[in-house]
């Protein structure tokens, strides 16, 4: 079952992350809504990584045929456009441009391709692929004792909170790896799966669900540096602020059990758009605002220019790279396995 408004809220976090990068480039209305605050974009990201996982396959058999199936669906998702966009960036970077992202040798290269590190906004996707290796071990305790997911993701918050989040960083033979923003991003995933496990079951009172609650996506503006109430560090720590995971936790909460899955707002045909194409948005927003800036416009004209082009060449990726990508890897797989003996796969089905 689709949770249609949930589509609306990907492309907000896409769009969150293009306007704090537009903000930084251009210091359009002086950077008030740069500094950073893209994170609250990234946040939104992880938590509905974890929360389609959990929502999607923890009630399902584990076994080695349903992970498989889950592993390849998840890969062939995020990786096709992301190796393309890491080998274009290295050529171009070889070439003396940097129209893409920076990857200048290939010990970087080889950093990027196993998920390692990420220059830019690449630096996100490791974790998101780490995370889905870490729901597999999530996915095997619940088909036991679902228990030991709470005391897994409450250790490990704990852990994170009394380790001062551990700057695990460097290079191995020159290749770089940052593993700080694994754990750093790693509450937001538990946050998300916490929450897809109870989505089926958490019965909320009618009463309870008003459409008022999507004013609740104010909160997040607020936790902005430039905006911010807040006279704490908790607006500059962001990722290593369990205030602001309280809050970030509080407006995801809202959203998707209290907001009515009919709100106008979230539930609606340009939410579905973007959230569409908010992966290859996220990909490919900085090189255009980053080229759009060279010209001598004026900076609204440079946001709107900025803007359409985003979308317009995200949803040429989404069309002609990322959606065949990931069918063509898809049915690769399943011809593959197509070739299996019977046996095999009863076998498999029952481990």
């Amino acid at each position: 079952m689709e949770i249609r408004k949930l589509n609306t809220l990907r492309g907000l976090a896409a769009l969150i992350v293009f306007l704090t990068h537009f903000s930084d480039i251009t210091h359009w209305l002086d950077g008030l809504l740069g500094g950073g605050a893209g994170a609250y974009g990234v946040m939104l990201f992880f938590m509905l990584s974890g929360f389609l996982m959990s929502y999607l396959y923890l009630d399902k058999d584990f076994g080695t045929h349903s992970v498989k199936r889950y592993l390849v669906a998840r890969f062939a998702r995020v990786v096709p456009l992301y190796v393309l966009v890491v080998f274009a960036s290295y050529t171009l970077t070889k070439a003396g441009s940097d129209l893409l992202y920076h990857i200048p040798d290939h010990q970087a290269l080889v950093g990027h391709l196993l998920f390692l590190y990420g220059d830019s906004v690449l630096w996100s996707i490791p974790p998101e692929v780490q995370f889905y290796c870490l729901f597999v071990l999530l996915w095997a305790l619940a088909a036991n004792r679902r228990g030991y997911i709470y005391l897994l993701i409450v250790g490990g918050l704990l852990l994170l909170f009394f380790t001062n989040f551990p700057r695990i960083y460097g290079y191995i033979y020159g290749v770089p790896y940052n593993q700080f923003t694994v754990l750093r991003s790693l509450p937001y995933f538990f946050v998300g799966v916490i929450c897809g496990l109870h989505y089926k079951t958490l019965t909320i009172p009618a009463y309870l669900k008003k459409h008022r609650f999507v004013f609740v996506l104010c909160l997040i503006p607020l936790m902005y540096p430039e905006l911010s109430p807040i006279t704490s560090d908790a607006k500059t720590r962001m990722w290593l602020s369990y205030e602001v995971l309280l809050v970030m936790s509080s407006v995801f909460f809202c959203v998707v059990f209290l907001v009515p899955d009919n709100n106008i707002l979230l539930a609606n045909k340009v939410g579905d758009f973007l959230g569409k194409i908010s992966y290859s948005l996220y990909l490919l927003h900085m090189p255009v605002i980053t080229f759009i800036h060279q010209f001598d416009w004026a900076v609204e004209v440079k946001l709107i220019a900025s803007l359409l082009f985003s979308i317009a060449i995200a949803f040429v990726s989404f069309v002609c790279i990322e959606k065949p990508a990931a069918g063509f890897v898809r049915r690769s797989i399943e011809v593959g396995n197509s070739k299996l003996p019977v046996k095999g796969w009863s076998k498999a089905g029952r481990l």
